[in-house]
């Protein structure tokens, strides 16, 4: 699996330049939305870091994992599908899928093994990470901590 870059960027990048405004706050509303009670900072935040964490995922071969609020971020973004389809050609050149399942644990190691090779991804790929939305790895009915862009647990 590959997740560190041969040169670190030298710049950190900014998730909210990587859609458009009009994107970014539709999304944030829909986070805001679907989770009464999470403020427009925390759902601003969530949002940057479902973009730090997909982006991060087309950089990487290992399966990453979602925490449970980037989960929501993924989620309110899915819904959006053609603004969700434009940033996936834009930014993967395909569309990235949201298989929720099980990886096998003795191969992935687990939920803390997701989110570890996850964070450094996102890291890696010249994000600043916010520690607080990275807990562990999401634990949602329809992901089991297993959310990924393969559908066999990361196997490509």
């Amino acid at each position: 699996m590959t997740i560190a870059l041969e040169h670190p960027p030298i710049h950190r990048t900014e998730p909210r330049t990587l859609l458009p405004r009009e994107v970014w706050r539709a999304l944030v509303a829909d986070v805001i939305e679907a989770h009464p009670g999470t403020s427009r900072v925390l759902a601003e935040r969530i949002i940057g870091q479902t973009v730090a964490f997909l982006i991060a995922g087309t950089m990487t071969d290992g399966p990453l994992s979602p925490s449970e609020q980037v989960d929501w971020g993924w989620h309110a973004f899915l819904l959006r599908t053609q603004a969700y389809q434009d940033f996936c050609d834009r930014h993967a050149g395909r569309f990235i899928h949201h298989h929720p399942g099980v990886p096998d644990a003795t191969e992935t190691g687990g939920p803390e093994g997701a989110r570890n090779r996850t964070v450094a991804a996102i890291r890696a790929a010249g994000f600043d990470l916010d520690q607080e939305l990275w807990p562990d790895a999401a634990e949602c009915t329809q992901c089991h901590s297993g959310c990924t862009d393969s559908p066999v647990g990361g196997k490509k």
